[in-house]
């Protein structure tokens, strides 16, 4: 890899950690990387979302993002409502408290951003481990 794509990778990847951590300190609900990405999935589209359209957009089971919206309607960060039609589906629809979330979220995402871009590199940039020796003999 280019250094400076290294560079790039390495800065995102900082950006990233900060903000799980931001998101971790701040007052209010952690969520886990699947019903985040749920909640972004629902949110960031405009589209309709049904538990099998989730399930196959992301690549993961029913019962996991059964699981994940169960967990946001708990926060109520998202609720499902009957599709009007076809009463066998579930549609799953936005929140006031789940767009108050989101507004937090990009809050953190663009103070974490800034940060990034005013730091002088204080820390050391997190790469990941070479693999070399540990390859398998035989």
């Amino acid at each position: 890899m280019a250094k400076s794509s290294q560079a790039h990778t390495d800065q995102m990847i900082n950006s990233l950690r900060d903000t799980i951590v931001a998101m971790v300190r701040r007052d209010g609900p952690d969520l886990s990387a699947r019903q985040l990405a749920v909640f972004l999935t629902c949110y960031l589209s405009d589209d309709a979302h049904t538990v099998r359209g989730l399930a196959a957009e992301l690549n993961v089971s029913k019962p996991a993002i059964t699981r994940a919206l169960d967990r946001l309607k708990d926060l109520d960060l998202a609720r499902r409502t009957p599709d009007p039609m076809d009463r066998r589906s579930v549609l799953i629809k936005r929140t006031l408290k789940g767009n108050a979330y989101l507004r937090d979220l990009c809050t953190i995402v663009t103070e974490t951003a800034t940060q990034e871009k005013a730091a002088t590199p204080a820390r050391k940039p997190v790469r990941p481990r070479r693999a070399e020796g540990l390859r398998r003999v035989g």
